[in-house]
């Protein structure tokens, strides 16, 4: 009588232990791939998983995500895309040019949806942005012209500007080459003398500003880079310590504190890539989904830092900020 009457409430436990094994076994599975740290690009991972419950995506509970971390070393991507095919993944989310260029090469039949790849035609990844082709589509940074942009908010800030140093990442050529091309070019139309500085660790970050502050260079631009993304705080500190203005594109760089900063949200881009995601996930083609470009430019001035480094910004610039750091 006993056995009969657990029998109706095992088979419930039965029933729900297999909708749950069932729904864990159906939930897809994300790679993330990145050349950068798990610190550097935690922003980024952040906000493709907050776009990513926008569109009812819970990691943990009805997706997972897998993440591998090239650590500033690009030759690892490879190894890594490869990994997280091995994984079986149903999805990769690569983030910026290098790790995209590595999925690519690993893979022309899992959906790749990419984070802020400067030029996605230019380097190759797809066709064109409207039709991407193939399996790869995703969100473009649109670094194109940002630059160029950067050395003259310098000019700005510094009447009678002529030397401005340069630090960029030589293991980086993909993307900087044609960054630092638009920077020699703007640097000509203002008449700024260039003086480039390179460095591709921590370390070599280090000495290449022991070697700026040597210089007679007034301001120092940074070209956008996944190894200098993962150090914006000791790049911040040793401008500073020189007394240097400085810029780049990321505006992580004024928060960590850094002068000026003039682009893109990464963190948006990479929420907005969670849309692409989900529809993917839901049966989109990649080739179908025209690759976004942001819409939205944010110029952030960091006060505290200008007042450290003795530096007087000009009200017209105060003024266009869309945010200012006091």
């Amino acid at each position: 009588m006993l056995r009969s009457a657990f029998r109706p409430l095992l088979l419930a436990v039965v029933v729900l232990c297999s909708a749950s094994a069932q729904s864990q076994a159906a939930s897809p599975r994300i790679g993330f791939l990145s050349p950068s740290t798990p610190e550097g690009t935690a922003f980024v991972l952040e906000g493709l998983r907050q776009g990513l419950r926008e569109h009812g995506y819970v990691e943990g509970t009805n997706v997972t995500i897998e993440s591998r971390y090239a650590y500033d070393q690009f030759d690892r991507l490879p190894e890594l895309a490869r990994e997280l095919i091995a994984l079986r993944v149903d999805l990769l989310v690569t983030y910026v040019t290098q790790a995209s260029i590595a999925a690519k090469q690993s893979t022309a039949t899992i959906p790749i949806v990419m984070i802020g790849v400067s030029d996605p035609v230019a380097s190759g990844l797809v066709s064109s942005l409207s039709r991407p082709g193939a399996n790869i589509t995703g969100t473009s940074g649109a670094f194109t012209g940002l630059a160029g942009k950067c050395v003259q908010l310098l000019k700005e800030s510094i009447p009678g500007l002529s030397r401005v140093a340069i630090l960029r990442n030589p293991a980086n050529r993909v993307f900087q080459m044609q960054m630092l091309a638009e920077t020699k070019a703007s640097a000509r139309q203002l008449g700024i003398e260039l003086q480039l500085f390179e460095a591709s660790d921590p370390e070599s970050i280090e000495a290449a500003f022991t070697a700026i502050s040597k210089q007679r260079v007034a301001a120092v631009s940074v070209l956008p880079d996944p190894v200098f993304a993962a150090n914006w705080a000791r790049i911040a500190a040793l401008a500073t310590k020189s007394r240097l203005p400085s810029v780049t594109v990321s505006s992580a760089y004024a928060e960590a504190g850094g002068l000026m900063s003039y682009g893109p949200s990464l963190p948006d881009l990479a929420r907005s890539t969670a849309g692409y995601v989900a529809k993917i996930l839901k049966g989109a083609k990649p080739a179908e989904l025209p690759i976004e470009r942001p819409t939205k430019f944010e110029l952030v001035i960091n006060l505290k830092t200008a007042k450290q480094i003795g530096l007087t910004m000009p009200q017209p610039l105060r003024l266009r900020a869309d945010r200012l750091i006091e």
